[in-house]
């Protein structure tokens, strides 16, 4: 019981961070049709700028400052760069968002080094938020799990608000909303930014729950990816399910560490684990869990 409780709660806390991390990807897709390949770096980014804001100001203010900061950075980028290339199609999206992740990588090896650095929990939040059978949960694990669900439920209001009703009516009719006085490249530069502001609170609340490092962004690239499309592109509901599966299924493969063969492990095949729910998901239902057939999911 104590084992699969407190692997339920960590595959739980991890698959939140998981859609925290990919909310913003799916927010950005959904809305704006930009398959952002920088996004997983922007998450390193939020965890090396709430490290710098801890030293400086402490926990509390980086959580609402670097997300903020890489928010802004997000906009800007879109504002002066990614608006430039977007009337030549989506590779050339693609192409200028994957020279963004290895521009970002090399930033922040210039500034904070190549090797990890030493942003922890805040001692506020370090320690047990109970003990099952000599077994700790750990209270900042919780407390990701709180903030990533209050997100959740701004963004499920958000997308239901005049504001989500006029950035999705600026994707799919452009002109009309312009015509009502909205101006519909600044409705995308902020739909841009916010969703990489999600990124950087990831980074915020992750970056000391693992390991802060130039590498972090490689590590959960590809999984964020995975989660989009298991979910269905652009469906935030989607991304919310694929995240808490494939984070249960890690957490509990991991666990578990049963030996299959003379020389494997179960624990081994965890990192393949997410690429693999991928393939068949995209062999029996195309669309994702909850994506529609259409050029952008559904919320």
């Amino acid at each position: 019981m104590a084992f699969f409780t407190l692997s339920l709660l960590n595959g739980l806390s991890y698959g939140l961070l998981l859609f925290m991390l990919s909310s913003g990807l799916t927010l950005i897709w959904g809305m704006m049709g930009v398959l952002n390949f920088a996004h997983a770096s922007f998450y390193m980014l939020g965890a090396y700028l709430a490290y710098s804001v801890t030293g400086w100001l402490g926990f509390w203010p980086a959580l609402l400052l670097a997300p903020l900061g890489v928010g802004l950075a997000g906009a800007a980028f879109e504002r002066l760069g990614l608006r430039r290339v977007r009337r030549f199609g989506h590779m050339s999206e693609l192409l200028i968002t994957f020279g963004l992740s290895y521009i970002l990588v090399e930033v922040v090896q210039l500034v904070w080094g190549r090797s990890s650095v030493d942003y922890r929990v805040p001692p506020a939040l370090d320690g047990p938020l109970f003990t099952l059978f000599d077994t700790q949960f750990p209270l900042y694990r919780a407390f990701m799990m709180v903030v990533t669900l209050a997100v959740l439920a701004a963004l499920a209001l958000l997308v239901r608000t005049r504001i989500g009703l006029v950035v999705r009516a600026a994707l799919t009719h452009p002109d009309m909303v312009q015509a009502l006085g909205y101006n519909v490249p600044r409705v995308f530069t902020w739909v841009f930014g916010a969703g990489c502001a999600l990124a950087g609170l990831a980074g915020v609340l992750g970056g000391n729950a693992f390991v802060t490092e130039p590498g972090m962004a490689q590590a959960l690239g590809g999984v964020v990816f995975v989660v989009v499309v298991v979910g269905g592109l652009g469906s935030l509901k989607g991304a919310f399910a694929a995240s808490l599966l494939i984070g249960l299924l890690q957490t509990f493969v991991v666990a578990l560490d049963v030996p299959l063969l003379p020389s494997l492990k179960l624990s081994q095949l965890a990192p393949v684990l997410p690429y693999a729910v991928m393939v068949l998901t995209l062999i029996l239902r195309p669309n994702g869990l909850m994506g529609s057939a259409q050029r952008h999911g559904g919320y």
